[in-house]
């Protein structure tokens, strides 16, 4: 298995020359291709190494960047909760501040099933996990792009359930300076700038955020620092270099009983005041695109992230504090090439072929601690995991109303573990060679009008320790196969109106739940699992003025065969999966200066536990209002309410003992200044 990875890593590394394909897309273009949904105008694809999502017939979802760049977020993935049938999870709990899922996955981060990456760099930590996102900020986006299903050949690890690309911007001439004040002693300042000419183009983020918080002792202090660099000598070649810093600081206000988050929910306990994290991430990679004729391209890149997360937290007051600490590098190489021939008998054949291959060297350490002063240490990890893939798809239309786009994925794990308390190794588990066949199909029966549906498999592997053969286990475990479908209509007659509607369900083998709070890092199964659900989206220009959109998500998440040793878990729910899921706004533009905007959203109660007896819990509706004056072409002034009804919301979990909670933030108010030449 070893000689399958480095031969791979080889051929990957070699491939490794060229990344980036252009696609400005404004949002009125992109709503007809394919069957995408787009809100707001995605300005600039930073494009990764492993192909296009314009091949793909699923649910494609993409957030522009004027929508994302006017967003007032303490972290990033409050932004991805903007879009469509994405759930978010606040925990309010400093650096791990939240996390967004959807297709009936919850954000506990037991099983992370979200593929993230950043300007095509795979961003997800060893456990699947989603630090690297606190990198980004919102004045350097320039659109998300979101693939849900199990249909997307481009991606294997990590992408159980689909991907999240957030791509930055690149190229151009401008200065974009945003300052922005608050509630809780709230300051954010960013500057993101570009300055091209001739050949050569370079672009900078410089960003800071620092806040009191909600809660009592839950202050945050962010910077991020960014430069890209590209050359592109010739119209067919580019080549660049992307490079990211990032240290963030925070409290942590910890978590409290049923009794006090109902009397005080911006209070903290006596024993948080020590807990607090500190976190430096460093992502670098290298791009090069070659497009020597229109039928052909091929993007390679070549990356490295670094992270260092240092946690003190204590859950509650009969448990010891834990220092957690995590030491990860990850680097990598990506490739994608595509051919799109022209052939006489067929309106359109494209082929495509990719790969990637990631390489991880991992340090997990945790201790017992009074105040942060160790009494005992209860992990020494350090492990080892190489995942390569490569993936083939073609896409055929015979005439001008049928796509067909058959795919298939190979993956290879292989990694070595070493429990440094002990001196004990162990080998990966054997997991073969993962097979995952995929099918697309899309009908045009008429101008607007795409039916589609989709088939595929993904896979889950264990992570951290889960990952390897270790005693008492004696047998290699079997990757987790899901298996997924959908099928859709999307409706776009006009630029004026789009909508579109799923149908989907994925069933899994053998799922790997991760033990959060074990000091081995070890795993329950929690056995063959069934998903289902339907998405509803709608995006309505009613005149030049008012413009509407809204997208509804309902969804249900079961285990279909438990674990042996849990059989009464049968039929019953997953926990922290809401049945339902909304948003939806109204944009008005009053007058040529005035914007006004109002947005909600909210979901159901979800079950507490998997043994579904612990209650039901986390059933929110949220109201924002947004006001946006231009005093000239150049200089915005914005006001934003977050929370206007004040409604109450928090994120719950069972220790074991008793329901403990982590209120989110009450009504706030916040003002800015935006200026751009």
């Amino acid at each position: 298995m070893s000689l399958r990875i480095a031969l791979l890593a080889s051929a990957s590394l070699v491939l490794a020359a060229p990344a980036f394909a252009d696609e400005a897309q404004p949002s009125a273009k992109a709503s007809q291709e394919g069957v995408a949904f787009t809100v707001g105008e995605v300005q600039i694809t930073a494009a990764g190494a492993a192909g296009s999502a314009k091949s793909l017939l699923t649910s494609v979802d993409r957030l522009g960047g004027d929508v994302a760049q006017a967003a007032n977020v303490d972290y990033a993935w409050e932004l991805i909760g903007k879009m469509p049938g994405v759930l978010v999870t606040d925990f309010n709990q400093g650096t791990t501040s939240g996390k967004f899922s959807f297709r009936g996955f919850n954000g506990e981060g037991e099983i992370n099933a979200v593929k993230l990456l950043i300007d095509g760099v795979p961003s997800n930590g060893n456990d699947g996990n989603m630090p690297y996102l606190d990198m980004v900020f919102p004045l350097d986006i320039a659109g998300v792009e979101v693939v849900r299903g199990t249909s997307d050949p481009r991606y294997g690890l990590h992408a159980i359930a689909g991907s999240a690309n957030i791509m930055t911007r690149v190229g151009g001439t401008y200065l974009d300076a945003k300052a922005l004040t608050g509630s809780y002693a709230t300051y954010d300042a960013q500057v993101s700038t570009g300055y091209e000419t001739g050949k050569f183009s370079q672009n900078y983020l410089v960003a800071y955020r620092e806040a009191d918080g909600y809660r009592e002792h839950g202050a945050l202090d962010r910077l991020s620092l960014a430069g890209k660099w590209f050359y592109t000598p010739t119209d067919s070649l580019r080549t660049g270099l992307i490079a990211r810093y990032y240290k963030g600081s925070a409290q942590e206000p910890g978590y409290l009983t049923a009794a006090q988050a109902a009397s005080a929910p911006r209070s903290t306990n006596a024993y948080n005041r020590t807990d607090g994290d500190t976190r430096k991430m460093g992502q670098y990679s290298l791009h090069l695109d070659w497009t020597p004729t229109s039928a052909l391209s091929w993007s390679n890149s070549v990356y490295m992230n670094t992270l260092r997360d240092d946690r003190y937290v204590k859950f509650s007051a009969t448990t010891s504090q834990q220092r957690r600490y995590a030491d990860e590098d990850h680097w990598g190489a990506m490739t994608a090439l595509r051919y799109e021939p022209q052939v006489a008998a067929l309106s359109r054949l494209v082929f495509e072929i990719g790969g990637d291959v990631q390489r991880q060297d991992n340090i997990s350490l945790r201790f017992n601690t009074v105040e942060r002063v160790v009494s005992s240490q209860t992990r020494n990890q350090k492990f080892a995991l190489t995942v390569g893939g490569v993936y083939v798809q073609s896409v055929i239309e015979p005439t001008a109303w049928l796509t067909l786009t058959p795919a298939w994925r190979i993956d290879w794990v292989d990694g070595q573990f070493l429990n440094r308390l002990t001196g004990v190794a162990a080998p990966i588990n054997d997991y073969g060679a993962i097979q995952q066949p995929k099918f697309s199909v899309a009908v045009r029966p008429a101008q607007g009008v795409t039916v589609y549906g989709n088939w595929g498999k993904s896979f889950q592997v264990g992570v951290g320790s889960g990952a390897y053969l270790i005693a008492p286990r004696v047998t290699d475990l079997d990757p987790s196969i899901n298996e997924g479908w959908e099928a859709g209509v999307r409706y776009a007659p006009t630029d004026r109106l789009t909508a579109r509607l799923a149908i989907w369900g994925q069933t899994a083998t053998g799922e790997l739940k991760r033990k959060l709070n074990d000091p081995s890092g070890d795993f329950d199964n929690l056995g063959a699992t069934k998903r289902e659900g339907v998405d509803l989206q709608i995006d309505a220009k009613l005149t030049s003025r008012l413009s509407v959109w809204g997208a509804a998500a309902w969804q249900s998440a079961k285990i279909r065969t438990p674990d042996p040793a849990t059989p009464a878990l049968k039929g019953n729910k997953i926990d922290h999966v809401p049945a339902r899921i909304f948003s939806g706004g109204v944009d008005y533009a009053a007058t040529e200066k005035l914007t006004l905007s109002a947005s909600a959203s909210g979901q159901s109660a979800y079950e507490l536990t998997t043994s579904n007896n612990r209650g039901r819990f986390g059933d929110y509706v949220s109201v924002d209002l947004d006001a946006t004056y231009k005093v000239n072409p150049r200089l915005a002034l914005s006001l934003q309410i977050k929370n206007l009804t004040d409604a109450d919301r928090e994120y719950v979990w069972w220790d074991g003992a008793q329901t403990l909670h982590s209120p989110a933030d009450g009504r706030t108010a916040f003002i800015s200044a935006r200026v751009r030449y």
